[in-house]
């Protein structure tokens, strides 16, 4: 398993179990309780687990009181595959609006890099317009509003009523959170609100998460599951050790008549 994987893999069993030990991690991940020690002391070092005595626990601190900056390089292996995949559904010719989030820079990027124009682009956040601009075959268009401070996202009544001149091909809608009883969630209001008048103004719909996003409840509601149409997550969300919030959420987006694709 490539590092950045086994790194992202290991990050995810130490907050599925809350603490795990060295041994544990050791034998499911298929290498020496060393090589677990390293892993652990790398995660550590970004802030993502706590080192104790023969293991880790997991952070306290909910990814949504974490902004941009420090989130950005979390679970980088994951985001680019779920990049790529998202990419590829993307078709030519098409008017795409891109949501906020670390995740969709990645599919930025992915796009830039495939060569899938022309595409008129539409960004709900700085990092994503960063990584559209000035790319042969892409058109970009920069959503107005307000920069939410530290999240470097677009939000705010400006950019609902950009967003109410607009239609789109498809709406790329990174999420905080997904369940089986409360849907498709947000931890602000602000980002709901966005993500609402979103929806109605695109032609389809697709939501891009990795799989610690599943089986979570955020505080705002954003849309009930069958509001899009697919739901691009990375393959461990199939693994119920691995994620096992995960299979009751999973069961309810296809029960909803959303089709899953995995990374």
């Amino acid at each position: 398993m490539p590092v950045p994987d086994r790194l992202d893999v290991t990050l995810r069993l130490v907050r599925n179990a809350g603490r795990v030990s060295l041994t544990d991690l050791a034998a499911r991940l298929g290498v020496s309780e060393m090589t677990v020690r390293r892993d652990l002391d790398a995660l550590q070092r970004r802030g993502l687990v706590e080192r104790v005595r023969g293991g880790a626990v997991a952070v306290a601190e909910p990814e949504s009181a974490a902004g941009f900056a420090a989130r950005a390089g979390w679970q980088a292996a994951v985001k680019d595959r779920l990049g790529r995949a998202v990419a590829d559904l993307v078709e030519p010719g098409s008017t795409v609006l891109l949501d906020a989030g670390t995740t969709t820079v990645h599919v930025a990027r992915a796009l830039a890099a495939a060569g899938r124009g022309p595409l008129t682009v539409a960004a709900l956040s700085l990092p994503v317009a960063g990584a559209l601009a000035d790319r042969p075959g892409i058109r970009l268009l920069v959503v107005g509003g307000e920069s939410r401070p530290g999240e470097q996202s677009l939000a705010g009544p400006l950019t609902a009523a950009v967003l109410r001149s607009l239609t789109f091909d498809l709406f790329v809608m990174s999420i905080g959170a997904v369940s089986a009883e409360a849907g498709w969630s947000e931890f602000t209001l602000e980002d709901a609100a966005v993500k609402q008048v979103a929806l109605e103004q695109a032609r389809a719909s697709l939501v891009v998460a990795d799989a610690a996003k599943l089986g979570v409840r955020a505080f705002a509601a954003v849309a009930p599951l069958g509001a899009v149409g697919r739901l691009v997550t990375d393959s461990s969300a199939r693994d119920p050790q691995l994620s096992p919030a995960a299979q009751d959420t999973l069961a309810a987006v296809d029960s909803a008549g959303v089709e899953v694709v995995y990374a």
